[in-house]
């Protein structure tokens, strides 16, 4: 749950009073034009920037939460990662798992077990010996989504996670995110650019749920409710019922 969000960059306004509630079970897109703030919003949940605001995760205000309590709580996806090292996929994804082992722990009981469901569902288990150096970009994006799944973290937060991938590849992303949010408790949020895919897979009668201000707004009569607002499927434009006035949503 979020209680009226913002991020401020040294004047800027990125994000302003977002509220929202996500359940167990939704899958929330965060859709609009380039500098309508959704990275910014899914960073201020992650805490990962300033803000103002509140993000309360499982009863727990995310500002009173170790580095190691919130990871335990939310997994995040990034667009691209960068490897300094020849890990193993398997040395890759099992580093999800820092979260759960301490100092003052006796190792991770559950830790093989997630690495190995994690390898499973994402299809690595054949190449986990693998140097992650070799692996294609789809691949890698696979690898480091086992990572956050062996995570185990109830909530998934995605920043464009496939949009460098081809479609064949973001579909293939996405049917693996879908199926890792059948188990009871998790929910996701993540930002998209692809509207069919935010349709397809969001939540909410599979619309996009807009939290960022003007991101789908009509630019003639300013309308933003969504149920006046008809996407294309084929060409991605959008028609407000309204007004009748067709626009492109990513153009702003």
């Amino acid at each position: 749950q979020a209680e009226r969000l913002g991020v401020n960059y040294r004047g800027f306004e990125a994000v302003k009073d977002v509220s929202f509630h996500l359940k167990a079970g939704q899958w929330l897109m965060l859709a609009g034009p380039n500098g309508a703030g959704k990275s910014s919003l899914l960073q201020a949940v992650a805490q990962t920037v300033p803000c103002t605001g509140k993000v309360i995760i499982q009863g727990s205000d995310a500002k009173s939460l170790s580095a190691r309590a919130l990871a335990r709580r939310l997994a995040v996806l990034r667009q691209s990662h960068s490897l300094g090292y020849a890990f193993t996929v398997e040395q890759l994804v099992t580093m999800g798992r820092y979260a759960h082992q301490t100092a003052f722990s006796r190792g991770d009981p559950q830790g093989r077990q997630k690495v190995e469901e994690a390898l499973a569902l994402c299809g690595l288990s054949g190449i986990r010996g693998q140097n992650a150096l070799t692996l294609s970009g789809g691949e890698l994006q696979r690898a480091f989504l086992a990572q956050v799944f062996a995570q185990d973290a109830p909530l998934l937060l995605l920043d464009e996670p496939a949009s460098h991938l081809d479609l064949a590849y973001q579909q293939s992303m996405f049917e693996l995110i879908a199926g890792w949010l059948k188990t009871p408790g998790r929910a996701v949020m993540s930002v998209v650019h692809d509207l069919q895919l935010a349709r397809r897979y969001g939540s909410q009668s599979n619309t996009v749920v807009e939290l960022v201000d003007a991101a789908f707004a009509c630019p003639k009569c300013g309308n933003r409710d969504m149920d006046y607002l008809t996407i294309d499927d084929e060409t991605e434009l959008v028609t407000c019922g309204r007004c009748g006035h067709t626009y492109d949503p990513m153009e702003g």
